[in-house]
């Protein structure tokens, strides 16, 4: 099959300044939905004054535009600051009003958003059309606290509660990635930290029509409760949120995506297959495996150089004896048309050959007290025994300059160019960001910041050595992430059906929170045995659904599993691992996603203008279907595909929801099916279900 080419991509446009540092190659999108007409107010014209204040003995409250259709609330013990750590851009021009009604209610109208501001300081934020309420803040208590609640924490700022309604029927997606198992995350307690697996993103996309960043990178949770929902801060100098509406979901992910920053175009190359198992040992054992992919004629983009390739964990350099040319392996894999993806570990062990200047230098996290340790890991020769480890400190400019030029005298130039910056998080346990302290302030003020500075460092510093789009394969991400070529993969999961079925949710939820780059390991990592012919269809089923998201990638940890010391290359997890049956079944998927490559760029290079996600829920692009947001087990691959993955073991037929708006062709049977309705639909081992909408250029490829 096929797929013609029938689109003309949009360009993207020039990137704006930023309060917190955008790359200057991150391109916004330039068709923002339109704003309407602002109605006829006692405006002030002044644009300085176009924003709400209140102070009382408690604090103060600020409300300001921040782009179209949008404001951003910040509200401190004493003083409004600037320049705190976050992921917002500078200001976008937005045409603002502020007036005062009869009540002596201030209101701020900012396109489709008006914002009230009451006499007692509390607000409520309200569709301009017709006046429907969003959103409004709700009170702890008649007398105290109020919506905003300010209680000291010693040194570390205030821990900062923000209050809000809650309202029957609301839906809420995004927030990063999480294994749950849900995509609505109603009704839950999410934590705000960064964790293997577990990706704090403190964006949230309400089926009410609004969409809310929690602009603060500190440690905490949100609340979403039947009685209230809460956001909540450990450890911070202010509050700090921005709320934007739009009629459509793609509306609102366009102007997070302005508000944050876009991502670039994925490059063509990276939607091809990525090879990986547990680690290759050594130099030989990976280039074998290339050269037996080229032999069998299978297309091949990535192949994966684990962690443990190096002496110590903090040498960011090859152990010679395995690696003995880095070059010559990478100018063979560049013959056949393949990229290593070389990994790089934030962490520092104390035998490093970096440690002892990156301490003297303050290059690493510190600690408010006791040993600059903050986790123990294996390492080197040393595999058998734990030792401490420290973590270099991203949010220093200085200690992302010294670790880069490592990376680049011992691996760029050698010729490797795409990073997998694992561990990333960072992995440390147990838990202590209140001991933590990095350049941007205390841990529990700024943690999750860590994953995004880190991308940010290889990003700016790759794409300065003359790399167009640098690409990053990462554990953990934060809010903006995705302007630096973040491309997240979902961490260290069960090799079961359970996992696969949260991996769906995961995969729509970072969508939602504005990583379109996204990818899983094939078959989970933790365990799964090549000749269970029950893990074999896992693998299989697994695969079918990946070869729609935007990252193909085969990874995980296969039995005979051993333990993770350096000598260890952990099972096989080629195509050809699993059996016959399997390997032509994969293969034939593999020539599908190679079919469908066109189609998934030219999503990429749409995600890129407009903030929209690759894969995403079916409300995504049927909004006025009420069925359509209550759908978890399917997804949209763009706009016009339909994907129905098999989660179960043994099912060969499942019921598939075919939202209202469109008319849906089957791709096997090739029957026109109208939209609003369940049918059922054949899932044979060799393919799940898969629908496209009629009329589409698309569809004319699945009609042969």
């Amino acid at each position: 099959m096929s797929l013609p080419d029938t689109t003309t991509p949009p360009v993207p446009p020039t990137p704006q300044a930023a309060e917190h540092p955008i790359p200057a190659s991150a391109p916004d999108a330039s068709d923002v939905p339109d704003t309407p007409d602002t109605p006829d107010v006692p405006d002030v014209t002044d644009v300085t004054a176009c924003r709400l204040e209140f102070g009382d003995a408690e604090h103060v409250l600020r409300v300001e535009p921040w782009g179209p259709d949008s404001v951003r609330v910040r509200a401190a013990r004493h003083g409004i600051r600037d320049g705190l750590p976050g992921a917002l851009s500078a200001s976008p021009a937005a045409e603002a009003h502020v007036h005062t009604d009869a009540s002596g209610t201030r209101i701020l109208t900012v396109g489709r958003l008006r914002v009230e501001l009451s006499p007692q300081g509390r607000l409520r934020f309200v569709r301009t059309e017709d006046g429907a309420e969003l959103l409004r803040e709700s009170v702890g208590h008649f007398a105290w606290p109020g919506p905003r609640q300010f209680t000291p924490a010693g040194d570390h700022g205030c821990r900062i509660d923000q209050r809000f309604a809650s309202y029957e029927g609301e839906r809420f997606f995004g927030l990063g990635q999480h294994s749950h198992g849900r995509l609505d995350h109603k009704h839950m307690v999410i934590d705000l930290v960064q964790r293997n697996g577990e990706v704090t993103i403190p964006f949230t996309l309400s089926s009410r029509g609004y969409g809310l960043l929690w602009n603060q990178p500190a440690v905490g949770r949100v609340e979403l409760a039947a009685n209230q929902t809460r956001w909540v801060a450990d450890a911070a100098e202010q509050i700090d949120y921005w709320i934007t509406t739009h009629p459509t979901p793609a509306g609102i992910m366009h102007h997070y995506a302005d508000a944050t920053g876009h991502a670039p175009v994925l490059p063509e190359w990276a939607l091809g297959l990525w090879q990986s198992r547990l680690r290759y040992r050594t130099q030989d054992e990976l280039l074998e495996v290339a050269r037996a992919y080229q032999r069998r004629g299978l297309p091949l983009s990535v192949i994966a150089v684990d962690y443990f390739h190096w002496p110590h964990l903090g040498d960011w350099r090859f152990d010679e004896t395995e690696w003995p040319d880095p070059a010559g392996m990478v100018a063979e894999l560049e013959a056949m048309g393949v990229r290593p993806l070389l990994s790089v570990w934030p962490s520092v062990s104390v035998l490093s050959e970096n440690y002892a200047r990156m301490r003297d230098e303050r290059l690493l996290v510190g600690t408010e007290q006791g040993q600059p340790f903050q986790h123990v890991f294996p390492d080197g020769q040393f595999a058998g025994e734990p030792l401490p480890v420290a973590f270099y400190d991203p949010t220093d400019e200085r200690a992302r300059d010294f670790v880069w030029s490592r990376i680049k005298r011992n691996y760029f130039d050698l010729g490797f160019r795409l990073w997998w910056l694992d561990a990333c998080e960072p992995e440390m346990f147990p838990e202590q960001f209140g001991n933590l302290r990095y350049a941007a302030g205390p841990g529990s003020a700024v943690a999750n910041l860590y994953p995004r500075e880190h991308v940010r460092g290889f990003y700016e510093h790759t794409r300065a050595a003359g790399e167009e789009v640098p690409v990053s394969l990462v554990r953990s991400a934060w809010a903006g992430s995705q302007a630096y070529g973040a491309a997240l993969w979902s961490g260290d999961i069960p090799a079961t059906f359970g996992a696969l079925t949260s991996q769906l949710r995961a995969g729509l939820s970072a969508g939602l929170s504005g990583i379109p780059w996204w990818t899983t390991d094939i078959g989970g990592f933790h365990g799964g045995d090549p000749d269970d012919p029950d893990y074999r269809e896992l693998v299989i089923r697994w695969f079918q659904f990946a070869v729609f998201c935007p990252l193909l990638r085969m990874h995980g940890h296969r039995e005979p599993r051993d333990s993770f010391a350096a000598g260890h290359s952990g099972g096989p997890n080629e195509l050809w691992s699993y059996g016959e049956e399997a390997y032509e079944i994969l293969t034939g998927q593999l020539r599908l996603r190679q079919d469908l490559r066109p189609y998934l760029h030219r999503q990429m290079t749409t995600a890129a203008a407009s903030g929209a996600p690759v894969i995403r829920p079916l409300f995504f692009d049927f909004p006025d279907d009420p069925t359509a947001w209550t759908v978890e087990d399917q997804f949209l691959c763009g706009p016009d595909l339909l994907v129905a993955p098999v989660t179960r073991l043994g099912e060969r037929r499942r019921q598939v929801y075919l939202p209202a708006g469109a008319d849906w062709i089957d791709t096997a049977g090739h029957h026109l099916h109208p939209g609003g309705r369940t049918v059922p639909a054949d899932a044979p081992l060799d393919r799940i279900p898969v629908f496209v909408r009629a009329g589409s250029a698309i569809a004319t490829a699945f009609a042969h």
